[in-house]
C-alpha cells in the first residue's frame, strides 16, 4: 500500500471562503483533480474525496478536501489515512504559508507548524509532525493587518493574475514528491525564485 498517497488540501468549507488565501491548498487539490479528470465525492470522514492514478499503473492518489473548518483538519486527515491504510510518510498537506513570498512553493517533511492551526491539528491527530507539506506562498500581510485577517481575504486583483501559475506549481510539486521523492522536488522548486 506504500504507493498510495493522501494529498490533503487545507482550507475552510463553503463558497464564502473558497477564494481566500487560506484556501489555496484546496485550490491546488482542485487543480490536481482536474488533471486526473475526476470528481470529488462526499466521504464518511467529513471530507470531499477523489481517487485517481498518476499515469497508467502509477501511484494511487487520494485527493481530499476536509469539510471541517481549517483548525479541525486533523480529524478528516487521520480518518482518511486509517481508511486507506496510509502511513504519515505518504500524507501530503497542501497549505498557505505567509512566511513565503507569493508565487513561491516550498516543500518539507515534518518540523514546526509555524502557527498554522490546520497543521497543528493534523500533527495532533496523526500523532506525529513527520508528514510532508507543500507550502504555498501567500506573502506577508501589509502594514499592521493581522495574519488571521490577511489569510481570510481573497487574493488581490494583481495576485489573481499570478494565481494560475502558483496553483499549477503547487500541483506539480505534490505530483513530483509522489513520483520522484521529496529531495528531487525540493531541488526543483526551491531553485525557482518569485
Amino acid at each position: 500500500m506504500n504507493n498510495t498517497w493522501l494529498v490533503v488540501g487545507l482550507g475552510n468549507p463553503g463558497p464564502g471562503y473558497s477564494h481566500n488565501r487560506h484556501n489555496v491548498g484546496q485550490m491546488v487539490v482542485d487543480e490536481m483533480a482536474s488533471r486526473l479528470g475526476g470528481k470529488f465525492k462526499a466521504h464518511k470522514a467529513h471530507a470531499a474525496v477523489m481517487e485517481g492514478r498518476l499515469g497508467i499503473g502509477g501511484p494511487k492518489l487520494i485527493l481530499a478536501k476536509p469539510l471541517t473548518y481549517m483548525n479541525l483538519s486533523g480529524g478528516p486527515t487521520s480518518a482518511l489515512a486509517k481508511f486507506y491504510g496510509i502511513g504519515p510518510e505518504n500524507v501530503i498537506a497542501v497549505h498557505d504559508e505567509i512566511d513565503i513570498p507569493f508565487e513561491s512553493v516550498r516543500l518539507k517533511l515534518g518540523g514546526g507548524e509555524g502557527g498554522h492551526n490546520g497543521l497543528r491539528d493534523i500533527s495532533k491527530a496523526l500523532g506525529t509532525k513527520d508528514y510532508l507539506r507543500v507550502r504555498m506562498g501567500v506573502g506577508r500581510p501589509p502594514g499592521r493587518m493581522s495574519a488571521a485577517d490577511y489569510v481570510l481575504r481573497n487574493f488581490s486583483a494583481a495576485e489573481r493574475t499570478g494565481l494560475p501559475l502558483l496553483l499549477d506549481n503547487g500541483a506539480d510539486a505534490a505530483e513530483m514528491v509522489v513520483q520522484h521523492g521529496l529531495t528531487a522536488a525540493q531541488q526543483h522548486f526551491h531553485s525557482i525564485t518569485s
